[in-house]
């Protein structure tokens, strides 16, 4: 099992960017299909970028065009940067690493607020 820990999320205005960042640990990370998820109040938790061990990646039709993730296998690292930010993308976002077996872990998450 790998443990995920998210850091990066704040206050931003609308068209701003920011960066998110996810250090894995305990585990190998190189196997790993990672992503980020997040969850606004009142919804579901929806995924929003994935990037394969093998370094495909796959994202919700909202944010394409604006966030790009990306993974270091050497550092153990994945991120999200998002940019052109909009009220709608306020959340929670969360870590996702999953197995080659389909096992899920997950980080705390960490709040972004875009808002003027």
């Amino acid at each position: 099992q790998v443990q995920l820990v998210e850091s990066g999320g704040g206050l931003v205005q609308p068209g701003g960017s920011l960066r998110l960042s996810c250090a894995a640990s305990g585990s190998i990370f190189r196997i790993y299909h990672m992503g980020w998820y997040r969850q606004a109040p009142g919804k579901e938790r929806e995924l929003v970028a994935r990037i394969s061990n093998g370094f495909s990646t796959n994202y919700v039709d909202s944010v394409k065009g604006r966030f790009t993730i990306a993974r270091d296998n050497a550092k153990n690292l994945v991120s999200l940067q998002m940019n052109s930010l909009k009220p709608e993308d306020t959340a929670v976002y969360y870590c996702n690493a999953r197995s080659t077996y389909g096992l899920d872990s997950w980080g705390q998450g960490t709040q972004v607020t875009v808002s003027s």
